[in-house]
């Protein structure tokens, strides 16, 4: 039997436990302070639409998405999505949650009336790719990213 996962919209008193789930997404995450996680939130609150999807077990966060709703001056105005920071917590893998919150982003896109839903991984994994694959996104185009170089001190 599978575990009933409850899915929502993270809120400000959610913040301290999506950035424990984080901690899951990549060993090298940057912590920061609540404060700063909580002003972060706030900015994020003003892209209507978009949403810091939580998904729950008996109340304990197993898993998140970032769903980002994009305004678009093309295909007649029609909005776009962007998925980042698709995470599962580690003790609650392989149990199907990646995909369902995934599936609800994808929903809540639709319902936006956007025509697409993107998302990139760093990953090579082809477990990773499967996953994607399974969860109904296609590679059917090429990512490129430009990130500033560090500063060296």
């Amino acid at each position: 039997m599978r575990d009933t996962l409850t899915i929502r919209d993270a809120e400000p008193a959610d913040l301290a436990s999506v950035l424990e789930l984080y901690t899951h997404l990549t060993p090298n995450n940057v912590p920061f302070s609540l404060k700063t996680a909580e002003e972060i939130f706030r900015k994020f609150l003003v892209y209507e639409g978009s949403a810091i999807l939580l998904g729950e077990v008996d109340g304990k966060p197993v898993s998140s998405c970032t769903l980002v709703i994009i305004p678009n001056l093309t295909r007649g105005g029609t909005p776009y999505a962007l998925v980042e920071n698709v995470v599962t917590h580690a003790d609650s893998r392989s149990r199907g949650y990646g995909k369902r919150i995934l599936d609800a982003a994808s929903e809540r896109a639709w319902d936006q009336g956007c025509y697409k839903v993107m998302l990139m991984t760093g990953s090579s994994a082809r477990a990773t790719l499967d996953f994607y694959e399974r969860a109904g996104f296609k590679q059917t185009k090429t990512g490129f990213q430009k990130r500033r170089a560090h500063e060296v001190r």
